[in-house]
């Protein structure tokens, strides 16, 4: 009895402090997205109504947010396997025995995980300016004409994507390198003496131990890019036609532009609801694979 009252006496600070900055605003956003809270009720909670799931259901008949929603699904199904095929890929060359400099190429691509989004953000967007950008610039000179890489909605999400994946890939990249090295090197001498290529020592080897590091960096990569906001935000504010606008970029609009902040409420229910939903799926089937 002594042991649990001191644990819970040692886990109190921390309790205290996620209650209030987490549970208490999460609790909070519940109800509004319950509400038609909006500007007029920030004046005077008079204004303040109860409409249970009609924030819900008008969003359902939006067109935008159909838009934005089939907008984050097409960033996530091209970014999160683009961005876990580099990750692995620059993982793989850092772990090789041959490689020299080991310390400086693990810390030059991990840099761009540190660095500030927003800053990133506007710098890429020069990069692929139209008139003057460093990308159309090397395109001229292989004899191809410039692209409107963010005024194009052909173009505008797959620049946003390459943003993303080229930001991120060092977090996974660290924790591939870790998966790589706990596997036993007598595999890959058993596999090499049975005559295996190194293709086939990948397929049969590298690929089934990390299984649990795929399925651990999946879920991560997964809920981490459903939540796209900064890099429309910062490069195109959801342009052009609304071939950028992702559901969070919609929340934002709703909640801090147009003031209708228990519409904006159900948006992130609704996304968490999605998250639960994909991280949930991909559980059950690396259940059902062994990988947890």
């Amino acid at each position: 009895m002594k042991r649990s009252l001191a644990g819970w006496i040692f886990a109190a600070p921390a309790l205290l402090v996620i209650g209030v900055f987490f549970v208490l605003p999460v609790l909070a956003a519940l109800v509004l997205s319950f509400s038609d809270f909006d500007l007029y009720a920030l004046a005077d909670w008079g204004n303040l109504r109860f409409v249970g799931f009609g924030n819900y259901v008008e969003l359902l008949q939006m067109p935008i947010f159909w838009k934005s929603l089939g907008n984050t699904f097409y960033f996530v199904l091209i970014g999160v396997p683009l961005s876990i095929a580099v990750s692995l890929g620059a993982a793989l060359l850092l772990h090789a025995p041959a490689t020299r400099f080991r310390a400086f190429f693990r810390t030059a691509l991990f840099a761009p995980v540190v660095t500030t989004l927003v800053a990133v953000a506007v710098i890429w967007r020069y990069l692929f300016h139209t008139s003057y950008g460093l990308v159309n610039w090397a395109l001229g000179h292989i004899g191809l004409a410039p692209i409107d890489w963010l005024g194009d909605p052909r173009w505008a999400m797959p620049t946003i994507i390459l943003l993303a994946v080229w930001k991120n890939f060092g977090y996974n990249m660290v924790i591939f390198l870790a998966g790589l090295q706990a596997i036993p090197q007598d595999l890959y001498e058993a596999a090499r003496i049975d005559g295996a290529n190194r293709w086939r020592q990948f397929l049969h080897i590298t690929l089934p131990m990390l299984g649990p590091v795929l399925m651990v960096v999946g879920v991560i990569t997964v809920s981490g890019y459903f939540q796209l906001f900064a890099e429309p935000y910062v490069m195109t504010r959801g342009d052009p036609l609304q071939s950028t606008v992702s559901v969070l970029y919609f929340m934002f609009e709703e909640g801090f532009r147009w003031w209708n902040l228990g519409r904006a409420s159900a948006v992130a229910f609704l996304l968490f609801l999605i998250i639960l939903a994909a991280t949930s799926l991909m559980m059950r089937v690396g259940r059902s694979k062994g990988l947890v």
